[in-house]
């Protein structure tokens, strides 16, 4: 009939993943319960493998030393009375029987001895937040944007706010933002350059870390492979604290003022907090040009400003070189993103002067200065 009528042998009923199924899920498909009761004989070999398996099951919770001795102790009591049971059988099953539970007791120590080793040493540092859990957590249908190339890549969210994104490194977010919120999340480094919208202030979730702002820019570095998470204020202010994922972490929250920094801890869940980055050596060797850039300008040839703008995004800016030669400007373009910068010189220029944004390519048109 079936190949389960032909188990002699508790290990029979062990491999077989419909029986392992019953035993540990509850789920009966293939009628375990109705065959077991069938004959008398074969019911007792069937709860013995039952009880086998059920003393071989792990727990998922983490085990203190105590409790792997009392687990070990009732799986040595299960086996020998299973030995004992089947003493009555000949010489030769004995032997394979006793043998073949000796070693899944070596089995089942190795296996308890391993999960306790993972719960205390590798499960230490579960606190840790990675980039799939953070946008698992979001239900808004995220664009992922994946800067596999070897210099940054300039992002335009639908709020008029900028990221520039640095090589190996994501960034999710909405499409359009809903709600009375901004989040997106972020796996590496990004420079942010946020639009000002006090009702909607913006997040960005990176790692063990939330950064809150209403309108400012600042850097985010969050490498999922590297012990800390840093945070760097160019202008404006930001409010850092730990994501509420971090069931060990202090609650507690950081303010961050310009040239002000922080550097998150993520085997600790220690905040630093860095009051001047110039003092800090590894945050001065990081900084990039768009936070040493100059945003001021005073009397300044339009084209020298395209040129300070290309390189602090790098990006590459096209535009009518002959007509705008003689246009000069006084403007300050410190706390805007790319799009509103673009958009305050295009003004400023006049004579129906327009941009177009496609990726880390700017083209400028324009008839010339007013």
């Amino acid at each position: 009939m079936q190949k389960r009528n032909n188990y002699t042998e508790i290990e029979d009923f062990l491999i077989d993943e419909s029986f392992q199924l019953w035993v540990l899920s509850k789920i009966d498909e293939d009628g375990w319960e109705d065959w077991t009761l069938e004959n008398r004989q074969r019911a007792k070999l069937v709860e013995d493998a039952r009880l086998l398996l059920l003393a071989m099951k792990v727990q998922d919770t983490p085990l203190s030393s105590n409790q792997i001795r009392t687990a070990l102790e009732s799986t040595w009591k299960k086996i020998e009375d299973k030995e004992f049971l089947v003493i009555s059988k000949s010489s030769k099953i004995k032997k394979i029987q006793r043998y073949w539970l000796s070693g899944v007791a070596a089995s089942l120590i190795f296996s308890l001895l391993s999960v306790w080793f993972y719960k205390t040493n590798v499960l230490v540092h579960d606190s840790e937040v990675t980039y799939k859990e953070l946008i698992a957590e979001n239900n808004e249908g995220l664009v992922e944007q994946t800067n596999n190339s070897d210099k940054a890549q300039s992002i335009t969210l639908s709020d008029g706010s900028s990221v520039l994104l640095q090589p190996k490194s994501k960034l999710s977010y909405p499409k359009i933002f809903t709600g009375n919120e901004r989040k997106v999340y972020l796996s590496g480094e990004g420079f942010f350059e946020i639009s000002k919208n006090p009702k909607k202030p913006f997040y960005v979730y990176a790692n063990e870390i939330v950064t809150k702002v209403v309108g400012t820019s600042f850097r985010v570095k969050a490498y999922s492979d590297q012990p800390d998470v840093e945070v760097l204020v160019r202008t404006g202010k930001v409010r850092v604290k730990s994501n509420d994922l971090v069931s060990d972490s202090k609650k507690e929250e950081v303010v961050l003022l310009p040239n002000q920094a922080l550097r998150f801890t993520r085997k600790d869940l220690v905040f630093n907090k860095i009051n001047n980055i110039t003092e800090d050596e590894i945050l001065v060797k990081s900084v990039g040009n768009i936070e040493q850039l100059s945003f001021e300008f005073t009397d300044i040839p339009v084209e020298q400003i395209f040129e300070t703008i290309e390189q602090a995004y790098q990006i590459d800016i096209d535009f009518p070189k002959e007509k705008l030669k003689d246009c000069r400007l006084t403007t300050s373009l410190s706390d805007q993103p790319l799009p509103e910068k673009l958009k305050i010189i295009c003004k400023s220029i006049g004579n129906d002067t327009k941009f177009e944004m496609n990726g880390n390519q700017i083209v400028i048109t324009s008839q010339g200065c007013n």
